[in-house]
């Protein structure tokens, strides 16, 4: 969602695969060695290749599309946005990937038993105090990257759009400024297009989209 968000903000076409890494095709290790997803590979170029890795693919695109830009001049929230797309990537991902999406979407898409009780140790004692921290960095402004969207934006959202495909929504009244943060940043064009990529991917799989489910408490 990262890498396919920072290309609807940039304006940039791509033609999407989608891989599994769990069953990936033939010669997958030559595009990617560690046999993760994604992967960019720009036919333009005369040589072959590949950029196995959804940050280095954004860096990429950020030289190579300059506008609008998702990396701040200011060399201090740069290098800040570039520490929450970590953040994003890391801790994020394992919370919510494992925890939720794999437990709640992509588990009983394969067919497996949803696993409610991870999910719930997920949203109710793993992920709240990283909502805490990020709610707190938005104190003072209205995106994490600066006065404009960018990198840190998207990569966050991109991980808690996972958060809400398990069927789980923000406490607004314990994270005042993450939650409405949320809702602005999925009301984008390029969101929208992504949830709709998503709904016709997952169908029924998404509790977002379905309302399997009712989402246990996120408060501590």
């Amino acid at each position: 969602r990262k890498v396919r968000a920072v290309m609807l903000e940039k304006g940039l076409a791509c033609r999407l695969e989608p891989v599994s890494p769990f069953d990936p095709p033939d010669g997958w290790r030559a595009l990617s060695p560690l046999g993760r997803v994604p992967v960019l590979v720009d036919e333009d170029r005369p040589e072959a290749g590949s950029l196995p890795d959804s940050s280095a693919i954004c860096a990429f695109l950020e030289a190579q599309a300059p506008e609008p830009p998702l990396l701040p001049e200011d060399p201090w929230l740069r290098a800040r946005t570039l520490w929450l797309e970590e953040f994003a990537d890391t801790e994020l991902a394992a919370r919510i990937g494992f925890g939720i999406w794999r437990a709640l979407v992509v588990g009983p898409l394969g067919g497996a038993e949803a696993d409610e009780e991870s999910a719930r140790r997920t949203v109710e004692e793993k992920l709240p105090p990283s909502f805490d921290y990020l709610d707190g960095l938005l104190a003072e402004a209205l995106w994490f990257s600066g006065p404009a969207v960018g990198l840190a934006d998207i990569a966050i959202a991109a991980q808690l759009v996972g958060f809400r495909h398990g069927g789980f929504e923000l406490d607004g009244g314990r994270w005042p400024r993450l939650a409405p943060w949320l809702e602005a940043i999925c009301a984008r064009a390029s969101f929208v297009r992504l949830l709709e990529e998503d709904r016709t991917l997952l169908g029924e799989h998404s509790r977002r989209f379905t309302n399997a489910r009712q989402a246990p408490s996120a408060n501590a």
